[in-house]
């Protein structure tokens, strides 16, 4: 009888202390946890990107998600040193975190036909 008794006064405030241990680490958790990035969806068909007007503010983290519907276009942001290949009828996701404010300038840099230069749009990303 004793025995068992010891085993309830010393299992039950442990029990209970690794139950508050748990709640107050799973709310720590949900405190550090980072903003979910923005979801930005763009069409890439010839000759036009639609949406190819992007305004972000800066620090935002965002997807670019892309769909390529009749070629693999191709995606090129110069001054931010960002490039990727559009695969026609694949999901392509370009992650961007703008550092400065401005107007940007993208692009197909693969040639998709009589049309291709005007295949182009704008980033403006505003101070937060």
């Amino acid at each position: 009888m004793q025995t068992s008794k010891r085993r309830f006064m010393v299992g039950v405030p442990l029990a209970l202390a690794a139950g508050l241990g748990t709640v107050l680490m799973a709310g720590a958790g949900v405190a550090a946890a980072k903003p979910k990035e923005r979801v930005i969806k763009i069409e890439a068909r010839k000759f036009r990107y639609a949406p190819n007007l992007i305004e972000l503010k800066k620090g935002e983290a965002v997807v670019l998600e892309f769909r390529a519907i009749d070629f693999t276009h191709g995606f090129s942001i110069p001054e931010m040193k960002v490039r990727a290949d559009l695969l026609q009828g694949q999901v392509v996701r370009v992650k961007l975190q703008p550092d400065t404010a401005g107007q940007f300038g993208f692009l197909c840099d693969n040639f998709c036909g009589s049309g291709h230069e005007e295949m182009a749009g704008s980033i403006i990303v505003k101070e937060a």
